[in-house]
């Protein structure tokens, strides 16, 4: 059975800084893509980052310049550095993998909590 956990969420002040990251539970595996999502209450999931092997990455435009999504070639890990937060980024976060170019989101972490206080 895959699972992805994820490390790293806390509560913050809001501009302050926080490091997620991502891992295959014992034997890595090899991964397409890893993302990171995230889901306020009330709120849909959204993606907030991605990044393909090879070096690829996307980000939701509230994020853009403010997060930096890293993986390690192909392999099941990733982190999420998360610079100058602002409160509206309180959310549960999700690691998430993919493991081709056809796949859904596949595997999926058990969230962590991102608190951003003003």
């Amino acid at each position: 059975q895959v699972r992805l956990v994820e490390s790293g969420g806390g509560l913050v002040r809001a501009g302050d800084s926080l490091t997620l990251s991502c891992a295959a539970a014992g034997r890595s595996f090899n991964t397409f893509a890893m993302g990171w999502f995230r889901q306020a209450p009330g709120q849909e999931r959204e993606l907030v980052a991605s990044a393909i092997s090879g070096g690829r990455t996307n980000y939701h435009d509230s994020v853009k310049g403010r997060f930096t999504v890293s993986k390690e070639g192909s392999e099941s890990k990733v982190t999420l550095q998360m610079n100058s937060l602002k409160p509206e980024d309180t959310a549960v976060y999700y690691c998430a993998a993919r493991l081709d170019p056809f796949d859904i989101w596949k595997y999926w972490g058990q969230g962590t909590q991102v608190t951003v206080s003003s």
